[in-house]
């Protein structure tokens, strides 16, 4: 029996300092694209009271996310699982918060000059309401820890597009910055876990599949609604009388 027990106790170690490291990773792409944008003058903490409660909710994300990966790991799992109800009151925050700053950053500056003001308009919003949909998932699933693992870690990687857009070089991105900073990048994470479960269990968990689809699916929909007509005339009406209204509406160089 001891034979047996031991290569399944290896199997499920593996899996559980992978995500740990992963997580790991995905924070490190987001506090090393927030850092950045400080060092280079992009961006300062004098700024209005929603940029920082903005920081402190998203970061504190970030933190219980490793946090909890990191439990796992070192078999913590009775505290990961009381830490875990926080989650449930994190996210709506997190989806409030989210849209207000992308409300603002349109209205202000028209949102990021190398985007095109609708696409990130509602690229933005439905990819928050993404995350939110992927980790709630996650949570709903939390006695099937395979699927709640990954559906967690899905979640995480599709908010990592703000990082990778301020370490990329986006202004000559145009027009495909939002793309590549807020899908396919991201994606590499949940690729990852994917080329891991086929080397370590021998197959592709399901759940990389639906984490992948609806981050992929999110974005399929903001374009299609962000480039229809009443797409625009939104975006129009949300900048009507702002400082955002005075750029236009496509990407440009900055």
């Amino acid at each position: 029996m001891a034979t047996i027990v031991r290569p399944a106790k290896s199997i499920i170690e593996r899996e559980r300092t992978f995500f740990f490291i992963m997580a790991i990773a995905m924070a490190f792409v987001l506090v090393a694209g927030f850092s950045f944008n400080l060092v280079a003058g992009r961006s300062s903490f004098a700024r209005p009271l929603i940029f920082h409660a903005h920081a402190v909710v998203y970061f504190g994300w970030v933190v219980l996310f490793v946090l909890q990966n990191g439990l796992v790991a070192t078999g913590s799992i009775a505290l990961h699982r009381r830490l875990g109800l926080l989650a449930l009151g994190w996210i709506p925050v997190m989806v409030v918060l989210g849209i207000a700053m992308t409300l603002n950053s349109v209205r202000t500056q028209g949102g990021p000059p190398f985007f095109d003001m609708n696409e990130f308009l509602f690229g933005n919003a439905l990819g928050i309401l993404a995350f939110a949909g992927i980790a709630l998932g996650g949570i709903a699933m939390r006695k099937r820890s395979d699927w709640h693992r990954r559906l967690m870690f899905c979640a995480m990687a599709s908010i990592t597009g703000p990082g990778f857009g301020r370490l990329l070089p986006m202004p000559f991105l145009i027009p495909w910055g939002w793309w590549l900073a807020s899908v396919v990048f991201p994606l590499i994470f949940p690729i990852i876990g994917m080329i891991a479960d086929k080397r370590r269990n021998g197959i592709v968990h399901k759940a990389w599949f639906v984490g992948i689809a609806v981050l992929i699916g999110s974005q399929l929909l903001a374009d299609a609604i962000a480039y229809s007509p009443a797409g625009i005339s939104i975006t129009q009406s949300v900048v009507a009388g702002t400082p955002g209204a005075d750029r236009g509406m496509r990407a440009h160089f900055p």
